[in-house]
């Protein structure tokens, strides 16, 4: 459930859901979008998108899920309508608040093919990325970076132009790491903010059962001022949320006053302000350690803990970093044993 987003006092709330699932308009086992929604709000979450396949939805599918998604959508749940695009050779990408289906991007030979049908990264992902930024408000999510081919051709092609679309990177796949014991995709997640990209990290299941919500712990987390799609589309390009393996674990981020997802006129001196509350107030919910991460993922300052509630204020000292995020470890996971368990956005500096 949404939750204050604790100290220091900002205006937004915690907003806790999942950014990539899949119904039977793709291949999941069973159940529509509507039985999707329904069932993610049952279980507790405020958002969740369903992201079928674009090549296997229909135009009249497409149209359907734009309307459950209305219709499920409430004063405490947004149903958000979205679609998972594949360029073979390149990678899957979940596009959001883009209504119309990309289906027709000129390649650079000039023969009119769809990119999704070119195998070569160098064609597929900048012909996308250019697509996808002329939709003011949309964003793009890389998924499981390390399906297809490495990391998107390591993040390559960055524009200015680009970086405004591509707003989320997969940081966990629950789905992933069933499959392949893959815990976390945080070297992915340190390339693409090295190479430039402003994109926050995101925790989901990749579910293709019917079990949205309530057969998984990892969370998309949005900071947003209140609960509606719109506000929750503005999170998502403002880079505004975080990662998390527990399901309700509360964290407040700042950087001289500004909250994650910001960007900040350079200077050489940071305060970090960080809240971390785990609500459930367990041992094995215990915040074990806070660790504050910079460019080439370099470790700039850390604080052991044992604890459900952290308050912590450091002061940080740099004339060349770019960025810097949040990284917490508790006494469990999704994996079963102590461990990494959230990533925020970073708040970048400004160089």
């Amino acid at each position: 459930m949404a939750q204050a987003a604790g100290k220091p006092a900002v205006s937004y709330n915690l907003y806790f859901g999942d950014l990539h699932t899949h119904t039977t308009y793709s291949d999941a086992w069973e159940g529509t979008p509507t039985d999707a929604y329904l069932a993610a709000k049952a279980a507790g979450a405020d958002f969740m998108a369903t992201t079928d396949h674009h090549f296997m939805l229909t135009a009249e599918e497409w149209q359907k899920t734009l309307q459950e998604a209305d219709n499920c959508t409430s004063r405490n749940f947004v149903a958000i309508a979205a679609y998972e695009y594949w360029m073979p050779g390149s990678g899957e990408v979940n596009t959001f608040n883009a209504a119309d289906l990309p289906m027709a991007i000129e390649n650079p030979a000039g023969n009119g093919n769809n990119a999704g049908n070119h195998n070569k990264s160098s064609d597929a992902l900048p012909i996308f990325y250019d697509w996808l930024a002329k939709h003011v408000g949309a964003s793009g999510q890389w998924n499981h970076p390390d399906y297809m081919t490495d990391n998107f051709n390591d993040y390559a092609y960055r524009t200015d132009a680009r970086d405004k679309g591509m707003n989320i990177l997969e940081m966990h796949n629950y789905g992933s790491w069933l499959w392949k014991g893959v815990l976390d995709y945080e070297s992915s997640y340190i390339m693409a903010l090295d190479n430039g990209w402003h994109v926050m990290p995101a925790a989901n299941s990749d579910t293709h059962s019917p079990d949205w919500i309530s057969g998984y712990e990892p969370r998309t987390v949005l900071l947003s001022p209140s609960l509606t799609r719109a506000d929750l589309y503005g999170a998502m390009s403002a880079c505004r949320g975080y990662a998390t393996l527990d399901k309700n674990l509360q964290i407040s981020y700042s950087l001289n006053g500004q909250v994650m997802g910001s960007t900040l006129s350079p200077a050489s001196t940071y305060t970090a302000t960080i809240h971390i509350q785990d609500p459930d107030g367990t041992p094995n919910d215990a915040i074990t350690l806070v660790e504050i991460v910079s460019d080439g993922g370099k470790v700039v300052a850390s604080l052991p803990a044992n604890s459900n509630t952290i308050d912590w204020t450091v002061t940080l000292t740099s004339g060349t970093a770019h960025y810097f995020y949040l990284r917490v470890s508790t006494e469990s996971n999704v994996s079963g044993g102590p461990g990494l368990t959230a990533w925020t956005a970073p708040v970048w500096t400004g160089r």
